[in-house]
Formats: structure tokens, sequence, C-alpha cells
């Protein structure tokens, strides 16, 4: 079952389920993930031709998905949301890939983010 464009990707049906009280929070949680998936999609070539760059012979279609999505949408926030300290977007990606992700990956993934980071001096 795929996505049949990026607007049902980004349609976030559990944004719609949440109490009145709590809509502004999930509006701009919603906003900011919109945010993320989009500009990631945008700039998706870039972005795996640097991971790619990184892995340090690592197969790159060996990559847990789960890292891979950790990996691509971190390298688009080092990238391009300049406003946001590279050592925030790196620990996030950690604390995710930590909870989601398979085993130690996160060091794996603390990894190629630091390179990434260095590499275009941030």
């Amino acid at each position: 079952m795929g996505c049949s464009s990026v607007d049902d990707l980004i349609a976030f049906p559990w944004a719609n389920k949440v109490e009145e009280k709590e809509h502004s929070e999930i509006d701009e949680t919603v906003i900011f993930a919109r945010f993320l998936v989009t500009g990631t999609i945008e700039h998706i070539n870039e972005i795996d031709d640097l991971i790619k760059k990184h892995l340090d012979s690592w197969d790159f279609n060996r990559v847990n998905k789960v890292d891979l999505a950790v990996l691509r949408i971190s390298v688009y926030a080092l990238l391009y949301q300049q406003d946001v300290h590279p050592t925030i977007i790196i620990n996030e990606a950690i604390d995710i890939s930590k909870e989601f992700g398979p085993g130690d990956t996160f060091k794996f993934i603390n990894a190629v983010l630091d390179n990434i980071r260095k590499e275009y001096g941030r």
C-alpha cells in the first residue's frame, strides 16, 4: 500500500482525533512535521547523496528503513534549518533512533550526522 501523493503522505489523520483544547498544539506540530517531510522530499537526491558519502563502507540499500528516515529528515534539518543548533538536531535523531530503531544504531546515526555537520561547518 503506497501513498498516491505527497498530500496523502502529510495528511496526518491522527491530528484530527484530538480534543478541542489540544488543537493549537497539534496544529503547530502538524505544520512543523509537514515542513520537515515536504522539505526532505524536495531535496531527497541531495540528502541521499550526502548520506551515501558518509556511510563509510556501508551499503545504502542495507540501511534500516527507520534509520534511513531518521537520517533523511535530520540531514534536511542540518542543511536547511539554520535557526536550530545542529546539536539539537543530532540529539533528537539519536533519541528517535533509540526509541524506534533496532539495537544500537543510534551510534551509526550519530556518526553519519556528525560527519555531515562537520562538512558543512555547523
